[in-house]
């Protein structure tokens, strides 16, 4: 027997959320935000059923993987981004990489499964001068 979708306690128009769907829509709202925000300020604005502990917790994970920030304003925090969903998903990236043994293993399988157009992308970014260690681009080791 199939049950109805009204027997869960949800109601039919509410789905689970994938992972990281909460955080790119609370990192969306704050990317909106005239500036440093409260909580309440950023749930009223995912218009969605969401307590306030849900986004309280949800803003403190992203200020674990430094996707925000926040200040202090009295007993409460101002919050705002530091990074967008793709800066978000780069962090995530990098803090994978970080937990492998053999990294250069995880980026050549990684690069070798790209899509053609991804690699070419891949490719003409890293070729694009960037910041050295002493903070000038292009300089050839001796």
């Amino acid at each position: 027997m199939v049950e109805e979708s009204g027997s869960t306690g949800r109601s039919p128009r509410t789905r689970r959320r994938g992972q990281g769907e909460l955080e790119a829509q609370v990192l969306s709202v704050l990317g909106s935000a005239p500036g440093p925000v409260t909580a309440a300020w950023v749930q009223e604005r995912l218009h969605g059923d969401l307590a306030y502990t849900t986004v309280i917790t949800i803003l403190t994970r992203l200020y674990s993987k430094q996707a925000v920030t926040r200040s202090r304003s009295g007993r409460s925090f101002l919050w705002i981004s530091t990074a967008d969903e793709a800066g978000l998903t780069a962090l995530r990236m990098r803090q994978l990489l970080d937990r492998q043994d053999d990294r250069d293993a995880v980026l050549s399988s990684f690069v070798s499964a790209l899509a053609p157009h991804d690699e070419q992308l891949l490719r003409s970014l890293l070729n694009e001068p960037g910041p050295t260690a002493s903070g000038t681009a292009g300089e050839a080791e001796s």
